[in-house]
């Protein structure tokens, strides 16, 4: 697949920094970098645009740059708690998301976050403490601390050991490893059990069928008999 050519309009981590003309996959730029403004496609019209507003995009983004580093600066060790219902073992029922965790910081610091500022790969599954980075602005970056609890009783808790409230001991790790190998074994055996059971039921089905026209040959044989020794018995008559 042919790349596509687009000029960045901010800088893109993976990608370069604002003015640069890079390629990039045509997917990626028409789902993501032009939708969100965030680069133009590098034809000769836009790059002369672009060279012809460089300045005053220039200006722009260092403007930008300047109000998210006095964001940053007072989101600079923000502790968030959340809020989730999560099993005994600390597993949650769902999992904490970008747009979690940006409504959140949010919330408690009335400090405008959204989710795209979130940078995380994935949601969080579990109850515990995450560093979490905070991108205000492409070139400014914040690391909050995010301690996702199941009441805020016990974000405290969390907060004041530094860890999980819900540890899993080693004992408890192995019993829980050995329960899951036996289920997957249990599982493996009923399966086969199953396949042999189906086995057996097929071959019993294949034999009634075979013994089904052994019995209609033979009976068909016996009428041909029967027939011949009619015919004979009628030339004979004659």
């Amino acid at each position: 697949m042919a790349l596509m050519e687009v000029i960045l309009l901010e800088r893109i981590d993976s990608l370069g920094s604002m003015g640069e003309t890079v390629r990039v996959k045509p997917g990626y730029a028409r789902n993501f970098l032009l939708p969100q403004k965030k680069a133009l496609r590098a034809t000769n019209e836009n790059k002369a645009f672009y060279e012809a507003q460089r300045a005053e995009l220039e200006k722009r983004n260092a403007e930008k740059r300047a109000d998210a580093e006095k964001l940053a600066k007072k989101l600079e060790g923000a502790k968030i708690v959340i809020v989730s219902n999560a099993a005994e073992g600390g597993h949650l029922y769902g999992s904490v998301t970008t747009r979690d965790i940006a409504e959140a910081v949010t919330s408690q610091t009335k400090i405008d976050i959204n989710r795209q500022m979130v940078l995380l790969n994935q949601g969080f599954k579990t109850i515990g403490l995450f560093d979490v980075t905070l991108a205000p602005h492409p070139e400014v970056k914040v690391v909050v601390n995010v301690n996702i609890a199941r009441t805020a009783e016990e974000a405290k808790l969390q907060e004041k050991s530094g860890k999980a409230l819900i540890a899993v001991d080693d004992r408890t790790a192995e019993a829980n490893a050995k329960a899951e190998r036996a289920a997957e074994e249990a599982a493996k055996a009923e399966k086969a059990a199953l396949l042999e059971a189906e086995g057996i039921a097929n071959e019993q089905a294949a034999e009634e069928k075979d013994e089904a026209k052994k019995a209609k040959k033979a009976k068909k044989s016996e009428a041909d008999v029967a027939a011949n020794d009619s015919d004979a018995d009628a030339e004979d008559a004659e």
